[in-house]
């Protein structure tokens, strides 16, 4: 495992505000972007709250219900609820791990599946449109970026490289 780079001082306590902050403008990009997918996805009866944990399973296949909770975090009471509604709608299926009774698998449904099957093709069209005027170069430049500023968090979060964040447990999302 290599060393990680030298941490710079971009931010300070005295200069510091939301508008350049990495943070605010992701948070601005990831709800502009969930925005769009669920006016478009909405026209298939598909809210984020429902299509983020569906894209997750159609992805990566059946998962526990607190594996999917944890990707997106949420609660286990927030996440049952949700697959309540979900399972109402017939998009998803639970069913009891034969090895581990207390382990609930998820899965879609045909009927999920079908759903989902429009999602990538609305996700690409937000996205696309959110990375109008960039260049090819500009993209992987940008992809690139992104990803390096995505190992660093990982890197601060399996070694407790940041200043009192040892005790701290987050998790992050993506595919969305």
């Amino acid at each position: 495992m290599s060393p990680r780079p030298p941490t710079p001082e971009f931010y300070t306590a005295d200069s510091f505000t939301k508008e350049p902050s990495i943070g605010w403008l992701l948070r601005q990009i990831k709800q502009s972007m969930i925005c769009q997918a669920d006016k478009l996805l909405g026209a298939h009866d598909l809210t984020h709250a429902q299509w983020a944990p569906m894209l997750r399973l159609r992805f990566h296949g059946p998962m526990s219900s607190a594996a999917l909770a944890r990707e997106l975090a949420m609660d286990g009471g927030a996440m049952t609820r949700l697959l309540d509604r979900l399972e109402a709608k017939n998009l998803v299926q639970r069913e009891r791990s034969t090895e581990d009774r207390r382990v609930v698998m998820v899965s879609l449904t045909d009927h999920g599946q079908n759903a989902m099957a429009r999602a990538p093709a609305v996700l690409s069209q937000v996205s696309n449109e959110h990375l109008a005027g960039f260049t090819h170069e500009e993209f992987r430049t940008l992809i690139g970026l992104l990803q390096r500023v995505v190992a660093n968090g990982q890197a601060i979060r399996d070694g407790g490289n940041a200043s009192d964040s040892s005790s701290l447990s987050c998790s992050t999302e993506d595919d969305s």
